[in-house]
């Protein structure tokens, strides 16, 4: 069982690699993971410098219902929309969300990052999704967990797998990305960033795009992912 100060290093580092990536500006962002044996997120503080956080600062909250578990710094502002996507999804073992660029662009505009080309095919298996808005009265009553809701509603409404597809787009707010583990977590909110860019400049080239065909797609999922995989080095 991994121990206290280890979630604590974990956490902290996944949220200096999303600064050391380029993936957030100031204090906009923010990187979770989750202790399922203990009922345990370990998440941001809101609001604190990165360069000023340290390990000691990661804020411990119960899954079951968001409490502060120890110290005195408050969570994240969007810990409800972590808890909303972790209590949905027990795969997730980790989330990130940040304001990156080309991603939060590709969000305001409210439209998906098709699937354009291998790179993408090797870590999303399909179109980035966007969710809808979220309405008046949904804003106005728990804005955070209500965002987690509607990627959720998202997901199921076209019945896609988290697993397969780790990230989406929040439509006119930004990306948020997860993973088994908070480290994978921070990989695809760091790849959909880049597809994100890809995208706007395949976009810029006045072309018209094409979407990947299935095999091709298929074939750079699956040499990564399952029972198929061969990228990479064999575990020892």
């Amino acid at each position: 069982m991994i121990d206290e100060s280890e979630w604590r290093r974990r956490v902290y580092q996944a949220n200096m690699d999303l600064v050391r990536l380029g993936l957030v500006l100031f204090t906009w962002g923010n990187a979770s993971a989750v202790d399922r044996e203990r009922g345990v997120v370990w998440i941001k503080p809101s609001g604190v410098d990165y360069a000023r956080l340290g390990p000691d600062d990661i804020v411990p909250v119960s899954l079951a219902d968001g409490s502060v578990l120890a110290g005195t710094l408050r969570p994240s502002s969007d810990t409800p929309t972590h808890l909303e996507l972790y209590r949905a999804w027990p795969q997730l073992g980790g989330i990130v969300h940040t304001h990156s660029e080309y991603a939060t662009a590709v969000a305001q505009a409210g439209v998906p990052i098709p699937i354009l080309g291998s790179t993408h095919a090797d870590y999303f298996a399909g179109d980035i999704p966007v969710t809808r808005q979220l309405t008046q009265e949904e804003v106005e009553r728990e804005y955070e967990a209500n965002t987690g809701k509607v990627i959720i509603e998202r997901f199921a409404r076209s019945g896609l797998d988290p697993v397969s597809m780790p990230g989406v787009l929040v439509d006119q707010h930004g990306p948020f990305a997860w993973g088994i583990t908070v480290e994978q977590a921070v990989l695809h909110a760091g790849t959909l960033e880049h597809l994100a860019r890809m995208y706007g400049h395949a976009s810029a080239l006045g072309v018209r795009l094409r979407l990947i065909p299935r095999h091709l797609l298929n074939k750079h999922y699956q040499r990564k992912h399952g029972p198929r995989a061969y990228y990479g080095q064999a575990k020892p």
